[in-house]
């Protein structure tokens, strides 16, 4: 599983002592670890993407040193947001499960999930929370991860992040919106017409016609609003509509013309990057 060395997974793997017991590809960016660690000192450095994280085992004696000192337990949450920096002290040992998502991909889901302006989504830093509705999705994660069922554990993401986007106490309430986004009523429209028309050739000057907006100006509102690119939207949007009719049986060539892709080879690359896993591989785990 590739990580960026100043993501806590990077961080991790290059600076401590802690060893991965299992990690899952989830597509687009998003990935899954386990990790256990002991008698080590950790210091993360303006993160690059998200990581939210839970105790499975221990960590009464691991210690964040860099505020008041405070130190965890079984069962523990916590959030380091994209940017963040903080200072840890593992005195004795811990098992934890991770989950790892691009800062496009969270805004993309926080747009997609809560129906609302990804640009306005800005998570807390979260040492030590009490998880709150998260134990049992987390528990699923960890066991997913554990018998390498990508699957399943991208089910589990789907949940667990909708559950934490839930929360109000996870997010920074004093964060204003960014001018120059779409509004939610144009926002609709584009993306009514990319579902309408994920087996075609999607244009980006019909979806700036649509907002009524210059191409330049509807990629850049468009991904303020919604997280990511027209076109990673449009990515994202084919590969469930792929999985959708690989669950109902369809055959794998219907699937990838359905969806708008190009050839097999362009649909079995597509798929890859989006779930971690090639659609043949995706077709027999649901059997």
């Amino acid at each position: 599983m590739k990580q960026k060395g100043n993501s806590v997974y990077g961080f991790l793997q290059e600076h401590s002592t802690a060893i991965t017991h299992g990690s899952l590809d989830l597509g687009f960016g998003r990935s899954c670890a386990i990790w256990s660690n002991s008698n080590d000192h950790v210091q993360y450095d303006k993160l690059e993407g998200h990581a939210f994280s839970f105790y499975v085992r221990d960590g009464q004696d691991v210690w964040r040193v860099d505020q008041a000192p405070i130190h965890g337990w079984p069962g523990a949450f916590s959030i380091f947001p994209q940017g963040h920096s903080s200072e840890w002290r593992i005195d004795g040992p811990l098992i934890m499960m991770h989950l790892y998502l691009p800062d496009e991909e969270l805004r993309r889901c926080y747009s997609e999930m809560m129906d609302r302006d990804g640009s306005l989504l800005q998570l807390a830093d979260v040492t030590y929370a009490e998880p709150e509705g998260l134990i049992a999705p987390f528990s699923r994660l960890f066991e997913a991860t554990c018998q390498q069922d990508q699957l399943l554990a991208q089910e589990v993401m789907f949940d667990l992040v909708a559950d934490i986007l839930a929360q109000k106490r996870f997010h920074d309430q004093r964060v204003k919106p960014i001018k120059g986004g779409l509004s939610l009523s144009v926002q609709r429209k584009v993306q009514d017409y990319i579902e309408a028309h994920l087996g075609d050739v999607v244009k980006l000057r019909e979806l700036a016609e649509i907002a009524g907006l210059s191409e330049f100006h509807l990629q850049r509102s468009f991904k303020q609003s919604c997280g990511v690119s027209p076109s990673r939207y449009l990515a994202h949007r084919r590969v469930e509509r792929a999985k959708d009719m690989i669950r109902a049986g369809e055959p794998l060539a219907q699937v990838a013309d359905a969806c708008g892709f190009s050839s097999q080879s362009h649909f079995s690359r597509s798929f890859k990057t989006g779930t971690g896993v090639m659609p043949a591989s995706f077709r027999a785990a649901i059997s």
